[in-house]
């Protein structure tokens, strides 16, 4: 399959005369006939490398088909020319597009069989042709399309076995390596691959946990793929203004993606990169104008899953920068609430509990036990932070009461902390006293105390100076 071969001929008269008598003859009922007109001549012009006269007899005789209603011959008719020898790469690729113009008329009026067939034909035309790559990626969407309804249709006979088929076909196409495809196209296609993944993630992990069996493994893979899948796309991308209208899955393509990443890390219960995610939607100036529904639910996501986060630098940074940010001024329960993380006071659990359980437990986020817990145990862990910061030594029954736990409750979160490395501490439990400063060694304290007696030459050093440039003054003043 060549184009760089000359032209040896110039076939445009004999096209001329041919396609008039093909197209009578076809009309009085003698397809065939017609065909083989148009065949005998094509074989010429593609010998002679006559790209135009080629591409306008072969898209003739599958038009004819079309038109004739002759679909299985139609559909060979396509298969044929695409591996006629020598066929010429172009011409190829005026069929495929013809093609795909009726793949929704015949859907709707033919049926679902002759569509597949088609479906099909075209799939195996553009199997492996990279200049085909972007119509089979095309046609392959479809398809995934079809078997995704089909799985949640009734009369699916193995629903499971369609989304996991639709995930595959999906999944198989590699666009990011597609130079004839244009960016955004590309996304779609990358997100539409993640979305796939991530419904057959869910449904194998159902399955697991119905069978309560852990050797299923669930949807661990599809979830890592999906992962894989959101590296593929850059974020820098997605920020540019025309990228904030519909896609392929109904949503602008920067919402889509954070949607789809939040699905990923709460599954993961990594809450710090939901507070992440969701940050971004807030910054995107449509969803931060809307102050009313969507920009304050964004806002009010990031504060439910930044205080989950288990604390790190990185999450006390965000923390910081949430809680002088102008906008959250607006929503005052949340507001109060991060106050009370970035304080370093103890919050008491009861207290908390009554102050905003109410509230709190009636969102989505909190709704969930799993969730209510993860934040007893982060007010537990700030409690100890706070703790640790004032004081050297406290028995184990003043900490456990503080924090409005068990012994064994305190124990288990302080060691937590400890391997962390969150705080320093050391139980002695035979004393019942938790020591929260290490002892130092010799190097430690005449570093400590050489850094004390800089401190102090230059205080004494800022002393004089002070007292010599009063005396100036004053002898200035006398004389």
């Amino acid at each position: 399959m060549s184009d760089n071969k000359k032209q040896e001929k110039d076939f445009t008269k004999e096209v001329d005369d041919l396609l008039p008598e093909a197209e009578a003859i076809i009309k009085s009922g003698k397809l065939q006939v017609g065909l083989d007109k148009i065949f005998t001549l094509e074989k010429q012009t593609r010998n002679a490398a006559d790209l135009s006269s080629t591409t306008r007899l072969v898209k003739a005789a599958v038009q004819h088909c079309y038109d004739t209603k002759d679909y299985t011959l139609m559909n060979s008719t396509i298969t044929v020319l695409s591996k006629k020898h020598g066929q010429l790469k172009a011409a190829v690729q005026a069929i495929v597009e013809l093609s795909m113009t009726w793949l929704s008329d015949i859907k709707a009026k033919v049926g679902l069989e002759q569509w597949l067939e088609l479906v099909e034909t075209l799939r195996g035309v553009t199997e492996g042709k990279i200049f085909l790559e972007t119509p089979r990626a095309r046609v392959t969407l479809l398809l995934s399309h079809y078997h995704e309804q089909l799985s949640t249709s009734k009369d699916a006979k193995d629903s499971k076995a369609s989304l996991i088929t639709a995930s595959e076909l999906l999944s198989d196409l590699q666009v990011e390596t597609y130079s004839s495809m244009q960016r955004r196209e590309k996304t779609e296609f990358i997100l539409e691959q993640m979305r796939l993944l991530i419904a057959v993630a869910r449904q194998k992990d159902a399955e697991a946990e119905k069978k309560d069996s852990k050797d299923l493994g669930g949807g661990e893979a599809e979830w890592i793929k999906a992962r894989v899948g959101g590296r593929k796309i850059n974020e820098e991308f997605l920020k540019e203004k025309d990228n904030e209208v519909m896609s392929l899955v109904n949503q602008d393509l920067k919402l889509s993606y954070y949607d789809l990443m939040i699905q990923h890390a709460l599954h993961h219960d990594s809450y710090l990169d939901v507070a992440k995610y969701y940050y971004k939607v807030w910054e995107t100036p449509s969803i931060k104008e809307d102050v009313s529904d969507k920009g304050k639910t964004a806002l009010e996501h990031i504060v439910y899953y930044i205080v989950l986060a288990p604390h790190n630098n990185e999450q006390a940074d965000m923390l910081q920068h949430l809680y002088v940010d102008p906008a959250l001024a607006k929503l005052q329960l949340h507001l109060a609430l991060v106050k009370c993380f970035v304080t370093t006071e103890l919050m008491r659990w009861p207290g908390i509990e009554a102050l905003y359980g109410g509230f709190l437990r009636k969102t989505p986020v909190f709704s969930q036990d799993k969730r209510w817990e993860d934040l007893h145990t982060r007010i537990v862990e700030h409690n100890i932070r706070v703790v640790a910061q004032y004081y050297t030594r406290i028995t184990l029954a003043r900490l456990t009461s503080l924090l409005d736990l068990t012994p064994k409750e305190t124990e288990q979160t302080l060691a937590r902390l400890v391997v962390s490395g969150t705080i320093w501490a050391k139980i002695d439990r035979p004393a019942g006293i938790v020591n929260f400063r290490s002892k130092r060694n010799a190097e430690d304290v005449m570093n400590d105390w050489s850094s004390d007696m800089q401190k102090l030459l230059g205080l004494v050093e800022k002393t004089w100076m002070g007292m010599n440039a009063a005396q100036a003054a004053q002898s200035r003043v006398k004389s």
